[in-house]
């Protein structure tokens, strides 16, 4: 589904991947966040994804204008999960309606490994 803004000049449209890549690259971004997941729900594997391919860790759903974000994180080991998540979803709140001019309803995190950062 696209994300629609109305201005006095016309509409805007936003696709949902446009939201998703960009709620990747802030979720990069903040501390101990190593990468976003890819989760195989037929297998249960779960894998880093590049930098290429960020949307598929991130599930956007958009219903009256109102932003639903799904984030499949891994973090690095040592830091505190809660502090790590809740960081997560101010960031990627605050910036996503900054940057689409959309209200963000929630930003749900799944934790879906850990892993060890040299």
């Amino acid at each position: 589904m696209k994300n629609s803004v109305d201005t006095h000049l016309g509409s805007i449209i936003i696709d949902n991947n446009v939201i998703a890549n960009f709620a990747g690259s802030v979720a990069l971004e903040c501390y101990g966040v190593v990468g976003l997941a890819a989760v195989n729900m037929k297998e249960g594997i779960v894998g880093l994804l590049k930098k290429d391919s960020l949307a598929k860790g991130i599930i956007v759903s958009c219903e009256n204008n109102k932003v639903s974000i799904n984030l499949h994180i891994i973090v690095a080991f040592g830091c505190g999960v809660i502090a790590v998540a809740n960081n997560l979803m101010s960031e990627v709140k605050y910036k996503v309606e900054q940057f689409a001019g959309l209200d963000v309803e929630n930003v749900n995190v799944f934790i879906e490994g850990v892993k060890v950062v040299d």
